[in-house]
């Protein structure tokens, strides 16, 4: 399932295919760090809810493993299977997202409607729907990309399917994920050859948006505003990022030792999911961070270069997969990073393959598995037109008639 050649590929002698050797080490590495993290940051807080002090690691392990599978059954799907269904998908996605609404199904959460109810765990819809995003605006720009790049209206349908989505989310409302999508969409739709004046034309409608539902209630405001001097109120708005930069600080160089946190003894609220950066900081210090800062860099720039590759080799649905899932990866742990070191407002996303989470595991390994499996087959074009160039060059030349011409 794991390997890295294509064995039916090379017993018909035809072009044979490879998963990005960095790009794997890469989200092996992180996830590696992951286990590590959780179980240095959730102890406390598993013990303090007396569900035994390894509660919260045994369940990041068991999404971890069923992630796993996932990023296996992935990596040997096809992705013209993907592309033939992506509009169904998108359907299905629209679907879940709205079920979180449905009285029964759908669970109100410290205010906010954004899980379904699976009665054996809950589901968070929108991890699965950046997957299904991605797939579905990769199948279009392949269909439509001489509208994307020339006309304007090329642009408007994933705009609007985006808008569409926005407006689901901001409804639950989960700020944090809409602006996720709007970010990789417009980065999408720009890779594939869009023109900048199209997407700002067409993506101002959405600005007034984003703004009118990050201000129009006051715990929001107050997130945007705290960021930016979480000491004038370090007890109440400011208490999560106060505690997270006092963390930060007290890892230094090379942090206070591996299990060693106090923040998230007692102090750093979501220290396992939301702020886990913040206690590998404190644990690990700079060079933690720099590690983990690394890993992403080449996890994502390798995406990127793959999808370029693709691009070039007439790949194109499996490269503008590369750049949405890349994107979407990077744009996320960005995010999350920036929350932790406070140059960005507090917001509720995971830190990808690191932060404990169930939907976010299970998705976050699916995405993984959907870009190794890009890079299979665009290395695998990349061979065929190479043995094709090969091949003239290795015949043998036909032999004369015998007796020539008289």
């Amino acid at each position: 399932m794991f390997g890295f050649g294509n064995k039916q590929a090379q017993r018909r002698q035809g072009p044979r295919g490879s998963f990005d050797l960095p790009l794997l080490v890469a989200a092996l590495a992180l996830a590696t760090m992951g286990v590590v993290m959780v179980t240095s940051a959730s102890i406390a807080v598993a013990d303090g809810s007396h569900v035994g002090a390894f509660y919260y690691l045994k369940k990041h392990l068991s999404f971890l493993a069923l992630g796993f599978v996932l990023a296996g059954v992935a990596m040997r799907t096809e992705l013209k299977t993907i592309e033939k269904h992506s509009t169904l998908l998108l359907l299905v996605g629209i679907c879940i997202l709205l079920l979180v609404f449905v009285p029964g199904f759908g669970m109100r959460i410290n205010g906010a409607r954004r899980w379904i109810n699976l009665f054996v765990t809950s589901f968070q819809p929108v991890e699965a729907v950046k997957l299904i995003l991605v797939a579905y605006l990769a199948s279009y720009l392949v269909r439509h990309r001489e509208g994307v790049e020339y006309e304007l209206f090329g642009v408007v349908k994933p705009i609007a399917v985006a808008g569409f989505m926005v407006l689901l989310l901001l409804a639950q409302p989960d700020f944090g994920s809409a602006a996720l999508v709007v970010a990789t969409t417009v980065g999408m739709v720009w890779l594939a050859g869009a023109r900048m004046r199209n997407l700002v034309l067409l993506a101002m409608p959405l600005i007034p948006l984003l703004i009118y539902a990050a201000t129009a209630e006051d715990y929001r405001i107050k997130r945007l505003t705290s960021f930016l001097d979480p000491w004038k109120d370090p007890f109440n708005d400011g208490f999560q990022l106060t505690q997270a930069l006092i963390a930060v600080g007290r890892g230094e160089w090379t942090g206070v030792g591996l299990g060693s946190s106090v923040q998230k003894l007692f102090y750093l609220p979501e220290a396992h999911t939301d702020f886990i950066l913040a206690v590998l900081a404190e644990e690990l210090g700079l060079a933690g961070i720099v590690v983990v800062i690394g890993l992403y860099i080449v996890l994502v720039g390798r995406g990127l270069y793959i999808g370029l590759k693709g691009v070039e080799l007439g790949q194109r649905f499996s490269g503008y997969v590369a750049y949405g899932i890349s994107l979407m990866m990077g744009f996320q742990a960005m995010v999350s990073i920036g929350v932790n070191l406070g140059v960005l407002p507090t917001k509720g996303l995971t830190l990808p393959l690191i932060s404990s989470g169930g939907s976010s595991v299970l998705m976050t390994c699916a995405m993984v598995g959907v870009l190794l499996r890009a890079t299979f087959e665009i290395n695998r074009a990349e061979d065929a037109r190479q043995s094709a160039v090969r091949q003239p060059a290795n015949a043998v030349p036909t032999s004369a008639p015998a007796g020539g011409m008289a």
